[in-house]
This record gives C-alpha cells, structure tokens and sequence, in this order.
C-alpha cells in the first residue's frame, strides 16, 4: 500500500498541492501535518511510520518534505527498510523499491559520510594550528592576574561584602570563591604567591558581612 506523508511549515500555507500529487501517485492513505523543518517532534509522521506494515511504501512529495538533513533523510529511509518498506519522492523521482533508486540512497549515504568525515578532519587541523601558535582550547579564566590582586585585597578588608568584592572585579561569588577558597578565613598573601590556580570552590567556608 502507498502511503502518503505531506507536511507545511505553517498554518498560512495549504497542504492541497501535495496532497493532490500524493493522491494522483495512488497513495490509499495520508498522512498530513503543521510543523517547521526545524522541530524535531512530528507527531503525525510518528503516526505514519507506525501505522505502516512490511510491504508499504511512504510516498512524499519533495524529501525536504521528509527531513531536515541528509542525515536524518538516510536514517530514516534505512530505518523503513529494515522493516521492508519502501520510500518514495515524487518530486526527485526517488524509489527506493527500484535497483536505480537505491543505489540513489546509497550515494547519499557516501556523500553524508564524506561531509561528516571533512568536518571533523577541518576541526582537528584547527586544533593544530591553534596549539602551533601557542593556543589552547577550553574556556578563558575569568580573572586576569591584575583582577585577582585587587580581588585579594578587597578581601582583606572585612568591612566590604564578599558580594561587593565580586561585583567590582566583574564575576560571580560562584567564580570568586573558586579563586579564593579560603576566603577571608585562608591565607590570601600565600595564594597570590602561588598565582591563585582556579580550584574547586567550598562556598559553606565563606561568609559574606
């Protein structure tokens, strides 16, 4: 059995000119559904898939009608047949109940695996030339050397809130405490010696005034 799957990004569009070429394409059974290119959740081609049985055929009218990418294009069309059903695009003239529609899909498939194979190849050259210049991957510190200096000696003075101390050198107490975990109970001169290394932070030993 043919059975058809139409789908519109928006409530403005009409579904009539797929449905009308689902219908002349013999499809006994349609499914149609709102829903952009973009989300993920599809209630009514969930339904479709569901509904269908070894032997079927899903029928659209253009793939990007079926999914969002490549990818996800593949995935699927592999996933129905290993359950024994077949896909076709009408606009594409795809089908994959053919020798010369398959062979399609698997070209798909290689040129995916290629995309993905280039992308990873391109990150990890960039890696490269980032730690050939002296660069490294991960996150900045939040606090220059000169930021922890005045943070320390803000500390110091018991008189300003752990919170106002955060404040002028621009980070959260979160951050603050992460620098100094000692907080104004540890030993603030002997830190700044070390250069401060960002540590794990033990809020309960602070205490704001």
């Amino acid at each position: 059995m043919l059975v058809g799957y139409a789908r519109i990004s928006t409530s403005d569009q009409s579904p009539a000119l797929q449905r009308d070429a689902l219908e002349a394409a013999g499809c006994g059974r349609i499914f149609e559904e709102t829903a952009s290119g973009a989300k993920r959740e599809r209630p009514q081609l969930t339904a479709a898939l569901d509904w269908m049985r070894e032997g079927d055929t899903l029928v659209v009218w253009r793939l990007d009608r079926l999914a969002r990418s490549v990818r996800q294009l593949i995935e699927t069309v592999e996933d129905l047949g290993g359950r024994g059903i077949g896909f076709r695009s009408l606009t594409e003239a795809i089908d994959t109940t053919t020798s010369g529609g398959r062979l399609v899909f698997h070209v798909f498939g290689a040129l995916a695996e290629f995309e993905r194979n280039l992308i990873v190849e391109r990150t990890r050259a960039g890696l490269e030339a980032a730690r050939a210049r002296g660069r490294v991957g991960g996150r900045p510190a939040a606090l220059d050397d000169g930021a922890i200096a005045v943070a320390g000696a803000l500390l110091r003075d018991p008189s300003i809130p752990i919170s106002e101390v955060a404040r002028r050198v621009g980070v959260s107490r979160a951050t603050l405490y992460s620098y100094f975990p000692g907080g104004r109970g540890g030993d603030l001169e002997s830190d700044e010696e070390r250069g401060l290394t960002q540590t794990a932070c033990a809020p309960e030993n602070l205490t704001d005034t």
